[in-house]
């Protein structure tokens, strides 16, 4: 089934600085035994692979891929910092299902916390973290429903922040799974050093003393499968069995997604199955654009010539066995401007080709604000010139 799955792998992706991820779609679905599954590529946002992946599902505790989102967004901002502590409050305390076993009243700082979710999957840690950023869980799972409107995950709503609800209005898709993944991989790849732990140790500090509590990671992946660093797994009497899986290959970065699987086995089983056909079929190409680019002479204006860079790095995805050692890269400036020039104004592109075939581009940018000259920036031009 392996070998159908990968006669109608045609893949030929392009992808350049966009907001959305380029979808690729690839039959085949007899690869996995789970109804619902989806294959990315990290960087790309490109699908390999897919099985009914729109079907609106039960998502269970891969909730929490979105609170950790939620979680970095604040850190990145400065507002939330590892080291902060958090009070557990007796809402949180009173989550069930899979927990710590947080006190009220007790304290953890924001990194313990972060491992707590990520690798025992803490309902009460979470909970802790939503009420922490933004007050109540309900105004937490707001700005969640917000921030997956943004990432464009138009089959998900979120009901709680840690996927314990049994309401039929808490729902996301195996394709919106990837793409909160990839927000949370590519943006904050940090949260891979907590996904990556086996096992850890935390300590509980009550009003009853101080006790050790061990952590123990309940994705089975990153012990079987060679470069597997997460991501989250879940799994309640609706949802069944789900993962989303996070490997590293060679420079490529896989997602693997599984939703509703009959049972535990087969989410793992799934999830390998459709890594091994991703690292197995796909080569990347990266240009990181650090060469210098010439400068463009701007008419009138304070200074001469206004300088460019590029937008950002070049990544093309090929499953096909093309020799991507035979890219070749133009560039293509204006060969001058009128001022005023705007810092972050495009000047260009850079413009990718294959064996003769353009496949994408990237775009140059002025990196400098270039004023237009007034009457006095002339007279100091000519001043300058005799004196």
């Amino acid at each position: 089934m392996f070998r159908k799955a990968s006669v109608f792998l045609v893949l030929f992706f392009l992808i350049v600085n966009i907001a959305l991820p380029v979808t690729v779609h690839a039959e085949g679905e007899d690869l996995i035994t789970a109804p619902h599954g989806v294959l990315m590529e990290a960087s790309t946002g490109t699908i390999i692979y897919e099985k009914d992946k729109d079907t609106k599902v039960y998502p269970a505790s891969i909730t929490k891929i979105m609170t950790l989102v939620l979680i970095f967004d604040e850190i990145a901002k400065g507002t939330l910092h590892m080291e902060d502590e958090v009070t557990t409050s007796a809402y949180a305390k009173s989550m069930g299902g899979s927990q710590v076993y947080l006190e009220e009243g007790e304290k953890q700082t924001v990194e313990t916390m972060i491992k707590c979710i990520v690798i025992a999957s803490g309902n009460d840690a979470s909970v802790a973290m939503a009420e922490h950023i933004a007050g109540s869980e309900a105004e937490f799972v707001k700005r969640m429903n917000e921030r997956a409107a943004g990432l464009n995950m138009t089959g998900t709503h979120f009901e709680d922040c840690c996927g314990l609800t049994e309401s039929t209005n808490h729902y996301t898709t195996a394709y919106d799974v990837a793409l909160m993944s990839r927000e949370l991989v590519t943006k904050y790849p940090k949260v891979l050093d907590f996904s990556s732990i086996w096992m850890e140790n935390i300590t509980h500090n009550t009003a009853k003393g101080s006790s050790e509590f061990g952590l123990t990671n309940t994705n089975k992946l990153l012990r079987s499968y060679d470069g597997c660093v997460g991501l989250k797994t879940g799994s309640t009497s609706l949802a069944k069995y789900c993962v989303s899986e996070v490997a590293k290959r060679n420079g490529i970065t896989l997602i693997s997604v599984v939703m509703t699987a009959p049972d535990y086995k087969v989410r793992f089983k799934d999830a390998a199955a459709m890594l091994n056909l991703g690292f197995g079929a796909c080569n990347l190409y990266v240009d990181e654009n650090k060469d210098s680019l010439p400068k463009v002479p701007v008419k009138g204006a304070i200074q001469d010539k206004a300088s460019v860079s590029y937008e950002g790095d070049f990544r093309y995805l090929d499953t096909k066995g093309e020799a991507l050692d035979n890219v070749q890269k133009k560039i293509n400036l204006k060969k001058s401007t009128d001022a005023p020039v705007k810092k972050g104004s495009k000047a260009g592109t850079a413009d990718y080709y294959l064996n003769g075939k353009k496949i994408g581009s990237v775009n140059l940018l002025f990196s400098e604000k270039v004023e237009k000259a007034g009457y006095m920036d002339y007279v100091k031009k000519v001043f300058k010139t005799f004196f």
